[in-house]
């Protein structure tokens, strides 16, 4: 990894000794006095990184060696803030003042300033000394064995997704279902009664996996369902709120609040004569099921299942509804060995020989535990295939799980896989010990938060971004975290952080001083360095109780986070070393928190999405080192003139309606941009926007239906597009590679041609049909379009495209023709394809040859004609095919039995989802942010 990043294996050794050699540079030259002593600094604290960096590898260092790397970290913070703060005093006194009397002012500050940077240097230097001479040496010892990293195999994440889930779970899932719909079924039986099971089993059992299985089962046979975490810290009323939201089909922010006893009374009487499908999981105490159990008529035919650790919560679940209890058991051999050498060789046949003993006794050790099976296989699979090392994470195990399904025994496990990470992936991995239990995490949140914290940096030709996705998923690749929400192409847009492994994370955090968390129930203060590096407050609403980080030290802190609640936000003058200012969703914001912003020098990342700000202050321009912003779902309407005088600001994130200043080409770093409405930014805005040669995802709207139709307007109009047309078209011959545009699809009529695009999105307006210009664009991977309808001669020009991996199409006009799709036609490389043709009816066909890689097939439509297969017969490579009609019953089920019986023949036996639930509206596709 290039550049000067943090690491909590050596705290910010590696950017102090950047920042050193600035300071030997000619740009500080005039500090001359004491650049032996910074040579001198430069010579220790190098050696002392490369310790740290091989102390880290070691999975117990001795008792000493822990205090003298906490006391080097620590030191690299201390030395970090005094260089930033006499760097930036230099910086400040190098203006060229007017007046005489300016002059001398000016040259005595100098003077007073390069003798406090010598003092400091010098206490500094005395700093180290005295570190160095506790410790008596910097050698290096043998480390414990090491495994030796190897390129991850990219199957990894589907081997992963497809073990973790389906291993063993098939019996115990129809034991589930056999219990919950026995006595004839709820949906037949006439006396109608609550069925729930209470499925019990200790971390790491899969138990949440067990029920999510016979939820997506069982869900569709029922009026309402929801699927709702409780956790160890549960806020009861936002519980409540997500369940009556996802019973009543409401978003969470449409469902009023109000009191426990107000929604309790809510959900019953909403559920009182409807069916309904309940899932509770992850219940820690009697007392919150006590509260919940109120929500769910007994009347009702319903369905419950809840998931605990606690034997004394399940009793008391299965005594609410008279239900059952079940035990969830260990993965027995065969399937341990299914799910372990599926994660490593896809297969057990594909095992080598001289490693199945030695994997027979790691298995053995795992004693069936699904999270502890996944967890040392994804140690393994960055592990050469050579017994001795495979031998040598057997032997390091030792004998915690033998015999012992226990919590500790797990940690044994993760501590190993822990201590295999590369030391970026452990500071990747470790941040994410900030969130609370159960949240899913944004995947590209918590990359611009790594960005911002300066965990990783550009590597050569590959943004920062993106070498943050590659920490991503190789994070999930070993199992570290699971995968949360994925998107309609089935990529991963978040994770989730299963509680053990939370728990691991979140002790290592603390051991290190890496985070300070307030408001988490397990922790207490006590436990907690009083010097803080990084604060999240991560608070609930309890009354009128507020979380506050008192009797703390908060002048070196770097990165401060406020999750949800009512937290007091402590005066941001107190944060003068602040990096990292996370404020989204935060309810106690308001503009006056933000009046000392100005005065955060270092301030790289903002987050302010999600929160009733209306303005920013007027001089955010002197944050020279912000690189991200977040304002979106805020009530800023107008950005202030100084913004355009951030030059490092690389992603740039707001509402569609927020006006932007002049001067939007003086921000040269940008390089993402959403979501503009052109048509009420100055004129200036839209020539300027293709000046950004480095702008690489750009989200436009339209939008010109606040002007009167006059003449004038026309013209002001037309000038507005032939502006926007032009930039866009000089972005393309630069480096924009994703391009959304709502609302306007006579822009795809024109002849953009932005050469360097491998993403473009059309929402809300069909075209009349596929640019012929979009023939140009061979590096596009992945189109979006809505046309009015679907052409022959457009499916050619799409088949063309060398590249082309997603493809998703929509039609909008009434028509009845046929839609062949032949080898001829191209489409050599596509991998998905989701074809909506909602108001008419579709003849669709396949022929041989067509679409050679196609893995998966969404169809929506109102009704097919021709044959009801479509000929997926000819798509050698298909493993989903999802139908989606609002066709008669008749119809329905003639499509349903002719695709079965056509999958039932296909070499790959095709998964297959039909639903009635037909979206006929082309404004509903979500829009999928690279950030």
């Amino acid at each position: 990894m290039e550049g000067a990043l943090v690491s909590v294996a050596t705290g910010t050794l590696k950017p102090v000794l950047g920042k050193l050699a600035s300071l030997m540079g000619d740009e500080y030259k005039r500090l001359k006095g004491v650049r032996g002593e910074i040579k001198f600094l430069t010579d220790e604290l190098t050696a002392m990184h490369a310790f740290l960096l091989n102390m880290s590898e070691e999975e117990d260092p001795d008792v000493q060696d822990k205090v003298w790397m906490n006391e080097v970290r620590e030191l690299s913070y201390g030395m970090e803030d005094s260089i930033d703060d006499f760097m930036k005093h230099v910086d400040d006194n190098d203006t060229k003042p007017g007046s005489f009397t300016e002059r001398i002012k000016n040259l005595l500050g100098k003077m007073k300033t390069r003798h406090r940077i010598a003092n400091e240097i010098q206490d500094l230097k005395k700093r180290i000394i005295e570190v160095g001479e506790r410790t008596a040496r910097y050698t290096t010892r043998d480390a414990l064995s090491k495994t030796v990293n190897v390129t991850v195999d990219p199957r990894a994440l589907a081997i992963f997704e497809h073990a973790s889930m389906l291993v063993g779970i098939d019996e115990p899932k129809a034991t589930l279902i056999k219990l919950l719909t026995e006595e004839d079924g709820c949906a037949s039986t006439q006396y109608q009664q609550v069925k729930m099971v209470s499925v019990v089993g200790s971390a790491g059992m899969g138990k949440t996996t067990l029920a999510n299985q016979v939820y997506q089962e069982l869900k569709g046979k029922l009026k309402c369902r929801a699927f709702v975490s409780v956790s160890r810290n549960p806020d009861i009323m936002n519980i409540l709120r997500t369940i009556y939201g996802e019973v009543s089909g409401k978003p969470y922010t449409d469902t009023e609040a109000g009191s426990v006893q107000q929604l309790l009374a809510i959900i019953s009487n909403f559920l009182a004569d409807k069916s309904y499908f309940i899932v509770v999981d992850d219940i820690w105490k009697k007392e919150t099921w006590d509260v919940i159990k109120y929500a769910f008529p007994m009347t009702s035919c319903g369905i419950i299942i809840t998931t605990t650790r606690m034997k004394d919560v399940a009793n008391s679940c299965q005594t609410s509804f008279g239900g059952h209890i079940y035990n969830i058991r260990p993965l027995d051999i065969v399937y341990s060995r299914q799910l372990f050498h599926g994660r490593l060789f896809n297969s057990e046949e594909n095992c080598p020989p001289y490693l199945k003993e030695v994997s027979d006794q790691i298995l053995k050790k795992c004693d069936g535990l699904p999270l502890a099976i996944i967890a040392i296989s994804g140690l393994l699979a960055n592990t050469e295939r050579i017994e001795g090392l495979w031998n040598q994470v057997k032997d390091s195990i030792g004998r915690a799980l033998e015999r012992n399904s226990s919590v500790e025994g797990m940690m044994k496990i993760l501590s190993l896989s822990y201590f295999d990470l590369p030391p970026h992936l452990k500071t990747c991995l470790l941040y994410v010990s900030i969130f609370p239990e159960d949240s899913f995490i944004g995947k590209n949140d918590i990359i611009s938060r790594w960005i911002g914290e300066e965990f990783i940096h550009k590597e050569g030709r590959y943004t920062s971004h993106e070498i943050g996705e590659r920490c991503f998923n190789e994070l999930l690749n070993r199992g570290l975290i699971q995968p949360g929400k994925t998107n309609e192409y089935g990529e991963v847009e978040s994770c989730q952080v299963h509680d053990t492994i939370l728990d691991f994370i979140i002790s290592k955090s603390i051991e290190e001083n890496f985070v300070t968390l307030l408001g988490v129930p397990i922790l207490t203060i006590g436990t907690q360095s009083k010097v803080v590096r990084r604060l999240f407050l991560q608070g609930i609403n309890q009354g009128n109780s507020t979380i506050q980080p008192a009797g703390l030290v908060l002048s070196h802190v770097r990165s401060l986070g406020v999750f949800g609640g009512f937290v007091e936000i402590p005066s941001l003058e107190e944060f003068k070393h602040l990096c990292v200012l996370h404020l989204s969703h935060c309810q106690s914001l308001e503009e006056h928190h933000l009046e000392n912003i100005v005065r955060l020098p270092q301030l790289r990342y903002l987050n302010l999405k999600n929160t009733e700000i209306r303005k920013l202050p007027e001089q955010i321009g002197r944050l020279g080192c912000l690189e991200l912003l977040d304002l979106r779902h805020t009530c800023v309407e107008e950005l202030p003139a100084s913004i355009v005088n951030l030059k490092k600001l690389t992603h740039l994130l707001v509402d569609y309606g927020v006006k932007f200043p002049d001067g939007i080409e003086e921000m040269q770093a940008l390089e993402t941009l959403e979501e503009v409405r052109f048509s009420n930014q100055p004129f200036g805005f839209l020539s300027g926007l293709g000046q950004l040669k480095n702008l690489r995802n750009l989200v436009l709207f339209f939008g010109f239906e606040e002007y009167s139709d006059t003449k004038d307007a026309n013209m002001v109009e037309e000038e507005c597009i032939k502006s926007i047309i032009s930039s866009l078209c000089k972005l393309g011959t630069q480096d924009l590679r994703s391009l959304t545009i709502w609302d306007w699809s006579s822009l795809l009529q024109e002849p953009l041609c932005p050469l360097t695009l491998d993403r473009l999105i059309n929402f809300s307006l069909g075209a009349p049909q596929v640019p012929k210009w979009v023939s140009s664009l061979r590096n596009l991977q992945e189109i979006h379009l809505i046309v009015d309808e679907v052409k022959q001669d457009d499916l050619c020009i799409l088949g063309a495209l060398p590249t082309l991996l997603i493809l998703h199409l929509e039609e909008e006009t009434m028509s009845n023709k046929k839609i062949r799709v032949s080898g001829e036609v191209g489409f050599q490389f596509l991998r998905i394809f989701i074809y909506e043709a909602n108001p008419h009816p579709v003849d669709l066909m396949f022929a041989a040859g067509s679409m050679p890689k196609l893995e998966k097939l969404v169809l929506s439509f109102r009704i097919a004609a021709g044959s009801l297969d479509f000929g997926i017969k000819n798509l050698p490579c298909l493993s989903t095919v999802k139908c989606s009609t609002n066709a008669d019953d008749g119809i329905f089920g003639a499509i349903q039995t002719a695709v079965e019986r056509a999958a039932s023949t296909h070499p790959n036996h095709p998964s297959l989802l039909f639903r009635r639930d037909v979206k006929c509206s082309t404004n509903k596709a979500p829009y999928f942010s690279p950030l």
